[in-house]
């Protein structure tokens, strides 16, 4: 079961027990060893936890260790208000920013299920690193 809903301006959605087959479905661990994933933070921000309890945020594209940001929650987590309109829809930007998609048209914009989400920033951290490696 997964915890999702609005902490203020942000929609978070906590993985809970399903964290494990989410970090092996987003190949979590090539991307970010050492650390363990925790959710999403506003659709464009993997929730992360280090080894000693740290929570972090980080860009689900491109997923990389030097994007790291510490994080706190500045509520609790206690307050999070459920919204059925999203449950279980994730927003997604068919073209990434980091490729230069525009957040501002409607035409990028989509929602898509977990599981797309996962195979999503798997393909697109893929071709990024590939580009990378080619610049």
């Amino acid at each position: 079961m997964m915890r999702e809903g609005w902490l203020g301006d942000k929609y978070i959605v906590l993985f809970e027990e399903q964290a494990s087959s989410l970090e092996e479905a987003y190949g979590f661990f090539g991307f970010l060893p050492g650390f363990r994933l925790i959710g999403l933070h506003g659709w464009d921000d993997f929730l992360v936890e280090d080894s000693g309890g740290n929570l972090f945020t980080v860009d689900t594209v491109p997923l990389l260790k030097e994007r790291i940001r510490s994080f706190i929650f500045e509520e609790s987590l206690d307050r999070l208000i459920s919204d059925d309109r999203l449950r279980g829809k994730i927003k997604w930007y068919v073209q990434p920013l980091v490729f230069s998609g525009n957040p501002a048209l409607e035409s990028n914009v989509d929602w898509i299920t977990l599981a797309q989400h996962t195979q999503l920033v798997q393909w697109w951290n893929k071709k990024y690193r590939e580009l990378a490696s080619e610049a």
